[in-house]
């Protein structure tokens, strides 16, 4: 018994001097082996001892404060995170003493805000990102490749939001520009900047039918997957595999290869084994939301995705429950169910009467969708014009681009088109 003892206290003090040398790395890859608890314990101690008299370096450790709370935020989708991922942004600059210093606290700030609008959507998120961003010039050669990769994510944002062809070429060439120096001060950052370039290239093949954008995409995931190893690098690995996955299936519904599609499913199967959902709520959510672009998926798992971040506010969130309506209507419309239509629409009646008000915008744009899909539903099977809906998905799609969330508008305008014309 005293031996068991005395292993578990060299196992705790092991453990401690982990984080204490974690502590004063530059090198962030050990958060991905960190689940969401621990993650927010290690932030709270972290914006303690940024306040202690005794704390030598209070910037640099706030700085720090506001990059775990952050990295909380985007995993679990608790809006308080980037609150305090703000806050100690904040905190770092007014402790600044250098100019280094002052346009890193500027570009946390700038990271902090990006995430509120990644997780939330709020197209203000976004231009508050680009000022704060534009706000300082860092003269360390590391910190400016740091704000190079920052105003690459914020261009990348802004192109997904313009739609246009050469607002994504032009985003695209600065994560290309951005990634040359950040790969050699912050390995951990451009890889994420490399993820999202992926991203960009892939949604701009799919959309633009290009074929040397979607070979792009390819060889840097397959290059992401590659070098992030399951044991060090969980969760950059699932985030690749699952843009693999997603880009493989929507080009499989495109061309209706059932084999495609099929090893689409291997490869969220894959990213799902890398970790747990309890590890980062968020990620797991996305792949479950990704993978449900197959009609075919189950919903269990969608259900349970939208259970995990019910109330939160946040788009993966508003996206799971779209799809899970979506689902549900059109199970009721294939069997010819009135009643239970007109139980759903009593259900979203419901839920509108009951938020808060004026409603959120993201609320308020799922709520209408889920309306418009019952009335068109309706509308086919009674052999009637779902004359409201046209209205209705308009207003929706329109709240939806400006709060940031092209995806939702999407969704709106796919289902305006299939409206029957008026003769």
């Amino acid at each position: 018994m005293e031996s068991f003892e005395v292993a578990m206290f060299e196992f705790g003090k092991d453990l401690r001097k982990l984080f204490v040398e974690a502590r004063e790395s530059e090198d962030l890859g050990w958060l991905e082996l960190v689940g969401v608890d621990l993650l927010v314990l290690e932030a709270r101690a972290l914006t303690t001892d940024g306040g202690r008299v005794s704390c030598t370096r209070p910037s640099r450790t706030w700085h720090r404060a506001s990059t775990l709370w952050r990295e909380h935020a985007r995993r679990s989708g608790q809006a308080d995170s980037v609150t305090r991922a703000l806050a100690t942004a904040d905190d770092a600059m007014d402790a600044a003493r250098t100019d280094d210093d002052r346009a890193r606290a500027a570009l946390a700030r700038s990271m902090a805000l990006l995430t509120r609008f990644d997780v939330f959507g709020d197209r203000d998120a976004l231009a508050e990102a680009d000022e704060a961003f534009r706000s300082v010039s860092p003269r360390r050669p590391s910190t400016q490749a740091t704000g190079a990769g920052i105003h690459a994510r914020i261009r990348a944002r802004q192109a997904r939001l313009s739609d246009k062809a050469a607002d994504r070429l032009d985003a695209a060439a600065l994560t290309d520009a951005a990634l040359h120096d950040l790969q050699r001060f912050n390995p951990v950052d451009a890889d994420e900047l490399r993820l999202e370039g992926a991203a960009l290239a892939l949604e701009g093949g799919i959309l633009q039918r290009d074929a040397r954008m979607l070979d792009q995409a390819g060889r840097d995931l397959q290059a992401l997957v590659v070098a992030c190893s399951p044991d060090t690098r969980p969760l950059t690995r699932a985030r690749a595999l699952t843009l693999c996955a997603a880009g493989l299936s929507a080009l499989a519904t495109m061309a209706g290869d059932a084999s495609a599609m099929e090893a689409g499913h291997v490869m969220f199967d894959a990213a799902t084994d890398q970790f747990t959902p309890d590890h980062s709520p968020l990620d797991w959510v996305a792949i479950q939301v990704a993978r449900a672009v197959d009609p075919a998926a189950p919903t269990a798992p969608l259900a349970r995705a939208e259970r995990l971040l019910a109330g939160r506010g946040t788009i993966l969130g508003g996206l799971a429950l779209d799809l899970l309506v979506s689902r549900e209507i059109e199970v009721a419309a294939g069997d010819g169910d009135l009643l239970t239509l007109a139980r759903i629409q009593t259900r979203i009646r419901r839920r509108l009467a009951e938020r808060a008000s004026p409603p959120a915008v993201l609320d308020w744009t799922v709520d209408q969708l889920a309306m418009a899909r019952v009335m068109i539903a309706r509308s086919a099977l009674i052999r009637s014009s779902p004359d409201q809906a046209a209205f209705i998905l308009g207003e929706a799609a329109e709240a939806a681009q400006h709060h940031g969330v092209p995806v939702l508008a999407d969704r709106a305008r796919s289902l305006m088109a299939s409206l029957p014309v008026r003769p």
